[in-house]
Parts: structure tokens; sequence; C-alpha cells
């Protein structure tokens, strides 16, 4: 559904969480779904953004902070995991620089993915824990980037860097937006000149290579980079480009592509298949962490791609948790054009490298499925609380795929 569409309908026939809202007309429909006040004025096109809305609405945020302040599990689990992270200290100092580059001559793009953890960390700390050192370590950090970066470069690698480093910095910025030591029109016009650019003549122009040459990911990162962009600056167009990429576009990003096969009622739960599952299962995995940024994104604005075209991500995640959880799933042959002719190559069985690698991304996908929406979703569960609690950036190593999901999904979304 389009940010700013009348609607209330989507596919399946199902209300959409905007639709309700609207339908309803107002406050006690819009708090019963722990939406703010902002998003429920009814027939408001555009509707208004609602803020905190990104990967945390005012509901995790507060949930999250009566519960660690109760002591109560598994929240506080998660919030021990969170102020043992060396990137969650206030004297955390930033290293801001002009030009960021990923792949190629010159790579120094692990500066950027720890100031990002360590920014998002302090601002979680402040949030949930009230202490303004944090608040102001976050804000320090965000300024500095947002006033020195101005460019992000390299091989192809630098798409990457754009999608995944674009949609975190807009969330680490999100939560600090209210907070007076926090230039956020500095932020805004930093996201908007770096990396909408970049994130856009990706998901355009796609490096020039054949449309199927580029995983999922490539498109993924970017279009959660093109949404929180688009929520930050309170701009419904860049936001609906996000939002009708992921259910139409052209690329292994959207919906149908990512999720090239389905499988009905093996051993009674309904599974598709990831376009990277034949590769192997950390990039497979971390897919579940970029579709799921999207989707969650997303939901905090009133629209439910977590359920688009008959929950087509939830029987995704279902089967990459079962594969990964050492069990049998079933695999359809994928085949591909790579390069710039489309060259075809094709994968017959599931890639077991990385099996079983751990990733903070499942406690948001098992409390969306399982919990906000009580469906059976045991493969999810399982996984979930095999990981938990949830760390995040520097909890997993100190390579990129380390930081390639804020996390803390423990803390955030338990519910």
């Amino acid at each position: 559904m389009s940010r700013t569409s009348p609607h209330t309908h989507h596919e399946g026939g199902q209300v959409s969480r905007r639709g309700l809202l609207k339908t309803a007309g107002g406050l006690t429909a819009a708090l019963a779904l722990g939406a703010t006040a902002t998003a429920t004025t009814a027939g408001a096109a555009p509707a208004t953004f609602t803020h905190p809305g990104m990967l945390h609405n005012a509901g995790d945020i507060n949930r999250a902070k009566v519960r660690v302040a109760a002591g109560d599990d598994p929240w506080l689990s998660g919030w021990n995991k969170l102020t043992a992270n060396s990137h969650s200290q206030s004297t955390w100092t930033p290293r801001a620089t002009a030009t960021i580059i990923r792949g190629g001559t010159g790579e120094n793009y692990p500066q950027l993915y720890n100031d990002i953890a360590a920014a998002y960390q302090n601002a979680l700390r402040w949030r949930v824990g009230g202490t303004e050192a944090n608040a102001r370590c976050a804000a320090t950090i965000l300024n500095a980037w947002s006033r020195t970066l101005t460019t992000v470069t390299g091989n192809a690698d630098r798409f990457l860097a754009a999608g995944l480093y674009g949609w975190q910095f807009a969330n680490a910025c999100e939560l600090m937006r209210d907070y007076s030591g926090f230039d956020l029109a500095a932020a805004q016009e930093m996201m908007v000149r770096v990396f909408y650019p970049l994130n856009n003549q990706f998901l355009t122009g796609h490096n020039d290579a054949c449309i199927t040459n580029y995983w999922a990911n490539w498109d993924l990162c970017n279009m959660a980079s093109v949404m929180a962009i688009g929520i930050l600056t309170d701009n419904a167009a860049k936001y609906d480009q996000a939002v009708t990429y992921f259910k139409s576009g052209a690329g292994n990003g959207s919906i149908q592509h990512a999720v090239p096969f389905l499988y009905s009622n093996v051993e009674g739960y309904d599974l598709g298949q990831w376009q990277e599952s034949g590769r192997d299962q950390g990039h497979t995995v971390m897919g579940m962490g970029q579709m799921g940024a999207l989707c969650e994104m997303a939901w905090n604005q009133g629209d439910d791609l977590y359920s688009y075209d008959g929950r087509r991500f939830m029987k995704a995640a279902q089967y990459v948790a079962k594969y990964n959880l050492n069990m049998n799933v079933p695999f359809t042959t994928y085949t591909w054009g790579t390069g710039q002719n489309c060259a075809q190559q094709s994968q017959t069985v599931l890639g077991a490298t990385s099996r079983g690698q751990v990733r903070p991304v499942w406690a948001m996908l098992h409390y969306h499925y399982g919990r906000r929406l009580l469906l059976d979703d045991k493969h999810i569960s399982q996984m979930c609380f095999s990981v938990a609690p949830e760390g995040g950036g520097g909890d997993y190593g100190t390579t990129s795929g380390g930081f390639d999901q804020l996390g803390f999904g423990t803390l955030m979304y338990a519910k």
C-alpha cells in the first residue's frame, strides 16, 4: 500500500494497519495498535510520518524502559548484553572522515560501521536507561559524520556500504531526533546528499549489470536506506519508492525475486526458498535481517509488508531458520544471469557454508509473527531462542558481517 494511498485494503483482502487506523478514525484505535496520535488522522493524505518510527516506535522504547527498570527477563538480559558492549560506552570517540571507501584500494569503511554501532547503542542506552552521557555521545558521533562525510566510494561494494550504513545511520538519527544536542538538519542533508543518490543509482541502474547479477541483499539494503531516509526527512516519495520496489522491483530484492520458490505444507509448515540459499548461509541469514529491517520500518509507518503476498517473507524465514537449525528443507535449482551479458549460472543444491551462523536478526521476526500476529512460527521461534539474548555490532566479530544488522532484538522486541 502506498504511503499516501487512501485505500484501506491490500492483497488478500486484509485490512492494513494504516487502513485500520483510518477507518477506526480515532486515537483509541491508534493507541490499541501502539501507534502514535500523529498517524491517526482519518483520511489524511499525505499521512503524517510517525516518529520515532523506524526499527523502534515509542511503544517499543517504553516497554523496554519499564521492563528493564523492573528487572524483568528477557529484557534485562538484553539490556545487560547492550551495556557490556564496548560500543555502547559513553566514552566512545568518533573517527569521522570525508571519504569512506568500501572495495578496492584504501578501504576504511570499518570506521563508519563501528561508529554507527556506537551511535545506535549509545542512543538505545539513553532511550531505555535515560543516561545523559550516552545521549551526548550518540549526538557527538552523528554530528561528526553528518558534518564531515562527503563521499562513499570504492568498487561495486560502495553500493553495499551506501545501503547498509545508510539505513543504519538513519536509524541512529531517528532515535536521537528530539535530543537538543543532535543536529537533525545536518544529518538529513547529508543523508540526502551522500547516501540517497547511490541508493537510487543502484536500484535504478544496478551498476550497469544484468538485472539478476546482484544478490538480494544488495537491493534490500539500498531499499532499506531509501525508506529510512524517507522517514528521517518526512519524504513520502522516497518512502513510496522503497515500498513499491519491495512489491514489484525488477531486481532480486523485490519479494517475489527474493523468494522465488514456495513449498506448501512441508511437515506442517509453508516454506519459501531464499534467493541466496544456494550461495551460503551467512548471506542468507543476512537477508533475513535486511528484509526484516525494511518490513519493521514499514510496519511502524502503518504498512504491513511482513504479510504481503500471502506472508511470503515469513515462509522464507521459516525455510532459512529450519535449514540453519540443521533440518532438511527442499531446494529447487536456481538459475540466474550474471555480469553485463547475463551469462547463466545455476545452483543445484543448498549452500552449506556457514550453516548455523549466529546473527542478531531473529527476535524481530519471531516477536512479529509469533507474538504480534500470534502465528505458529515454529522454526523462526526456535532460532530466536537458540541465539538469545541478541547482541549487536561488536558481539559477532570485528569484520563487516558482524555489523550488517544493528541487533539487540531481545531488548527491543520481546513481548
